[in-house]
């Protein structure tokens, strides 16, 4: 299997399991799959020369939180668009996708049940930037992100990415 069959088939894998996710979101919440408010981003990941790998955590000042980059989902756009172009707009920062890590469900502050689903990303290109949403990006070890983290559900997705990472 040349390159290029290689990469479409690793994609139409990544999309089929984020359309399972947000499907499952959707039965756990009880909730019509059509009122599911749909978010991407990802877990940014750099390998330090000096030391243990670090990901990118962001701090929202309108929320005074740390998380992981995310965003909502525009008409038409599919999930790995949305995490690629969130995830630039958050931080500055090009990415390419590495692997899907899966989707988790919650209500926001709103009230509103959201499914945001999550990939595995490596920098290419960009710099931070802060603007109006994300003020702040920090490379951490994934250790210190654990305590840094507002949201256990973005722990929880943390742990299982550093399992993949070390497993």
């Amino acid at each position: 299997m040349d390159d290029m069959t290689k990469a479409a088939s690793t994609m139409q894998s990544s999309q089929q399991h984020t359309t399972q996710g947000v499907s499952m979101a959707a039965k756990i919440l009880n909730v019509d799959e059509a009122k599911l408010v749909r978010a991407a981003g990802g877990i940014i990941r750099r390998n330090g020369t000096r030391g243990p790998m670090r990901v990118a955590i962001v701090h929202r000042p309108g929320y005074d939180d740390w998380s992981f980059p995310k965003g909502k989902v525009d008409r038409g756009e599919s999930l790995e668009a949305t995490a690629l172009r969130e995830v630039e707009e958050e931080t500055g920062l090009r990415c390419k996708l590495v692997a899907p890590l899966g989707c988790t469900a919650y209500s926001d502050h709103k009230g509103r049940e959201k499914v945001a689903c999550y990939w595995l990303m490596d920098v290419v290109g960009g710099r931070f930037s802060a603007g109006s949403e994300i003020d702040e990006v920090r490379w951490v070890t994934v250790e210190d992100a654990m305590d840094i983290l507002s949201y256990r559900r973005d722990r929880a997705l943390l742990r299982a990415f550093d399992l993949a990472e070390t497993g």
